[in-house]
């Protein structure tokens, strides 16, 4: 492997937790790593289930609804172990039948041997637990996983909240998803990487319905980043929840919609001083479409754009661009759905071909879907200036 380049493994299954296997996935190969997800018995291109776990306060435990679907990029027996530098084990229910694969076991032993660092969550500590790999290792996980660690020889570190990351040596283990950005820092970190430029404030204008990749993909991997990000809603506070939707394809003629994870806002819309912030980040889904008529959201995107600030904007999230009268003379792409508002806007229409182009013009970027995060992320972090480098 060239000097520079970093490869990573991610071993997935059925009814992995949705948010702990795209967030690591799309959000490394946006600073330049390539990632191949892998899934025992099944090959490059077949289609694996996600799982949502979401806490809430009504019950005792996280409920579980389905996710999106997810096509994987290589092939489980396919693996060749010295080609990859890092190994990610997400959460949700897959790691409780992984646990009891040998091919599984047997690749985790191999990472844990050579030094090589693992990053594990939630639930993922089973399969760690399952190889051998926690003996004698300091470690953390969701909460229910601590009988299992304990009986397998770890020194279990309580998660204080469900964002805690816990190293020891090349093992990495966080306790939840809310903690991506912290696993991730650290995992990037094992494997050399170097963050600079990320003394960036972003801002996130969010609403009821956003698709659920589009906002916490970006969200997390800026913020992992060192970027300070925000989140904001009109007519909601710092604290409150904005609902979010899958949207995804299986078969009909457009998307599919079912229930996101709920995601919590991180500041007070009315409150904002748009002034103190680097760059604007829209993400699509359904919440564009009011978004969109709400002269405050109107105003604040003109101030940017007035401020010569990056915007990144993607799916949908155009809608209230061209609601706007920013994208005048501007070149962009939407998810094809939105191609009226851009043309009639009067910018210029770029093909997503495939849906997962982005373009830059000027301080704009925009992506056509979530499928596009890598390249997304990755052009708004070169207007920042911000840099990951091996």
């Amino acid at each position: 492997m060239a000097k520079g380049e970093r490869r990573v493994l991610l071993v997935l299954g059925d009814y992995v937790e949705d948010y702990e296997a795209m967030v690591p996935f799309q959000a490394l190969q946006a600073y330049g790593v390539s990632v191949d997800a892998v899934c025992p018995g099944m090959k490059a291109g077949d289609i694996y289930r996600r799982a949502i776990h979401q806490l809430s306060p009504a019950h005792q435990t996280y409920s579980e609804s389905r996710g999106h679907n997810f096509a994987l990029n290589a092939t489980f027996d396919d693996i060749e172990f010295n080609k990859y530098d890092g190994l990610i084990i997400p959460g949700g229910r897959a790691p409780e039948y992984l646990a009891l694969d040998a091919s599984v076991l047997e690749l985790v032993r191999k990472f844990s041997d050579s030094g090589k660092p693992i990053a594990s969550i939630c639930h993922g500590q089973l399969v760690l637990a399952a190889a051998g790999s926690v003996k004698g290792r300091k470690c953390t996980a969701f909460p229910a996983v601590r009988p299992v660690l304990v009986a397998a020889s770890a020194y279990w570190v309580e998660p204080e909240t469900l964002l805690a990351c816990v190293v020891d040596g090349n093992i990495i283990t966080g306790a939840t998803y809310e903690g991506h950005p912290e696993l991730i820092r650290l995992f990037v970190k094992a494997l050399g990487g170097n963050i600079t430029g990320s003394e960036r404030r972003i801002l996130f204008l969010c609403g009821d319905f956003m698709e659920d990749y589009e906002v916490i993909v970006p969200f997390q991997s800026l913020h992992a980043l060192g970027c300070h990000v925000d989140a904001v809603c009109p007519k909601k506070k710092a604290g409150e929840i904005c609902a979010t939707a899958v949207h995804d394809f299986e078969g009909d003629q457009t998307y599919s919609e079912k229930p996101g994870h709920n995601f919590t806002l991180t500041a007070d819309f009315e409150a904002l001083d748009v002034s103190s912030y680097d760059a604007l980040v829209i993400p699509g889904g359904r919440a564009p479409e009011y978004l969109a008529l709400d002269e405050k959201v109107i105003a604040l995107v003109k101030q940017i754009v007035e401020a010569r600030k990056p915007i990144a904007s993607i799916c949908h999230g155009q809608q209230i661009l061209a609601a706007a009268g920013v994208l005048q003379g501007k070149k962009c792409t939407a998810y094809p759905a939105v191609k009226l508002n851009v043309v009639l806007s009067g910018a210029t229409w770029l093909e997503p071909d495939p849906i997962d182009r982005c373009f830059t013009d000027g301080n704009l970027v925009t992506g056509a879907a979530w499928p596009g995060h890598p390249e997304f992320i990755s052009q708004l972090m070169t207007l920042l200036d911000i840099r990951v480098s091996f």
